[in-house]
C-alpha cells in the first residue's frame, strides 16, 4: 500500500508519540495508530487539527505525488 501520510514521520520528527496525539485529538489509539502505519486514512478535517496541534502546515503530513 502506498504511503498517503507522513503523520508518524512527523510525530517522530516533533518528539511526539501516536498515544499523545490520540490524547490531544481525543480519538482512540487505535485509530491513530492505523492513521501512522497508512492502514487507513484521516479526514481533511481532521489533517487539518493534527498539523495545528503538532504546529505544522497541512501538507507537511501528506506524501508529495
Amino acid at each position: 500500500m502506498k504511503k498517503m501520510n507522513r503523520i508518524k514521520s512527523v510525530l517522530v520528527d516533533t518528539g511526539h508519540t501516536g498515544k499523545w496525539l490520540a490524547d490531544q485529538l481525543e480519538k482512540d489509539p487505535v485509530t491513530v495508530s492505523k492513521w501512522c502505519t497508512n492502514t487507513s486514512q484521516p479526514s481533511l478535517e481532521t489533517i487539518h487539527r493534527i498539523a495545528k496541534v503538532l504546529n505544522v502546515q497541512p501538507g507537511d503530513l501528506l506524501t508529495k505525488i
